[in-house]
């Protein structure tokens, strides 16, 4: 298991396009699983509605936590999504 952790500069959040993006790229890394943790909610990574859920706003301080045989390759590419919004 690899956590990260990283604080959301979007303007807007993590609103629905940025999300499915990040639905789509959770998705492509088969048999490893990816949750996302902020203030006390967490959501799987590969559930736009879950995504959606945490209400990630600006500023919001975010835990990336991928498990599987990809989880190195998974949290960092999740990681470097968030760090572009």
């Amino acid at each position: 298991m690899l956590t990260k952790e990283i604080i959301l500069h979007a303007a807007d959040g993590l609103h629905a396009r940025p999300a499915g993006e990040l639905v789509k790229l959770v998705k492509s890394f088969d048999g490893t699983s990816v949750t996302l943790s902020a203030a006390g909610k967490k959501a799987n990574a590969a559930s736009m509605l879950g995504i959606l859920a945490l209400g990630l706003k600006s500023g919001t301080p975010i835990e990336i936590t991928a498990q599987g045989p990809r989880e190195e390759e998974a949290a960092e590419a999740v990681y470097n999504l968030i760090s572009q919004l």
